[in-house]
């Protein structure tokens, strides 16, 4: 196990910035069963279709971003939860400066 230390707090919004034309991510835990990244991302910025072994949790910290799961996309805004189900394919896209936050687990 790495990252989060259990009586550490973080302030999600501002423990990652988004950088002109990238993708920044930020590990915050990594175990056999869950993974928590915090992801920033400029606007127009993407991750292409790819599938993961675990479900994947996206909570949407402030902006836009358009997610694609399956044939199937769909616009999440600031303060929405999504699920990017094990095994089916599913992509990212900001519509704008975004940041999220990815919680993948598995059972």
């Amino acid at each position: 196990n790495q990252g989060l230390a259990p009586d550490q707090r973080l302030d999600l919004i501002n423990d990652i910035e988004v950088n002109p034309g990238a993708i920044v991510s930020k590990t915050l835990r990594k175990s056999q069963h869950t993974n928590l990244t915090l992801f920033a991302f400029d606007k127009g910025q993407a991750l292409s279709g790819h599938s993961s072994p675990m479900d994947a949790y996206v909570q949407i910290l402030s902006g836009e971003i358009e997610i694609t799961i399956g044939e199937k996309s769909t616009k999440v805004g600031a303060n929405q939860l999504i699920l990017m189900p094990s095994g089916i394919n599913h992509a990212l896209e900001a519509l704008e400066p975004s940041k999220m936050l990815l919680i993948m687990a598995s059972v």
